[in-house]
């Protein structure tokens, strides 16, 4: 049940990312002292952008590159802006994801480990019964025989090897 609420939380939670990152480039286009940040930061992503360009394509790297005018540098921030904002919501909800998977496979090995620790400690009681058992088999024997009735309990102590190989296939 928790699951499927969470997977469906989770793509909600990028579904409304959307609006939220456009409303965020709206405002930070209007702000003044945010605008010029933007601007400053689109003309050097289009200085760094542009090189990387020119040095893929084998282009004159030394040449002049023109800044872009005010509009498109802000609607370049803007929009990356925008995008960094839905990935970086995009990635929180991977991580919780990841995060929550592996708590949950924690807990499922925390609970196998505890099972075998019971099955180990089980395995030890019935290995000290048997033995406990077998010792007052072998008194119960001593006494018949001290009390000479050695042939009415005639016990042939078997060990589990030996067992296994009379027992028919």
């Amino acid at each position: 049940m928790v699951l499927p609420v969470l997977k469906l939380g989770t793509l909600a939670l990028k579904t409304l990312s959307k609006p939220v990152a456009a409303k965020l480039k709206q405002q930070a286009a209007i702000h003044p002292r945010f605008r010029q940040f933007i601007i400053s930061m689109a003309q050097a992503n289009h200085r760094i952008t542009t090189r990387m360009q020119r040095r893929i394509y084998s282009h004159a790297t030394d040449a002049e590159i023109r800044p872009l005018n005010e509009e498109k540098a802000v609607q370049d921030a803007v929009d990356l802006i925008g995008e960094i904002f839905i990935f970086t919501v995009g990635g929180a909800a991977v991580i919780f994801e990841v995060q929550r998977s592996a708590n949950k496979e924690a807990k499922k090995e925390e609970i196998r480990i505890q099972e075998l620790e019971e099955l180990r400690q089980r395995d030890e009681s019935l290995a000290r019964e048997v033995e406990l058992l077998r010792q007052k088999l072998e008194e119960l024997e001593q006494l018949a025989k001290s009390r000479g009735l050695s042939g009415i309990f005639s016990f042939k102590h078997a060990t589990t090897e030996d067992s296994k190989l009379a027992k028919p296939a």
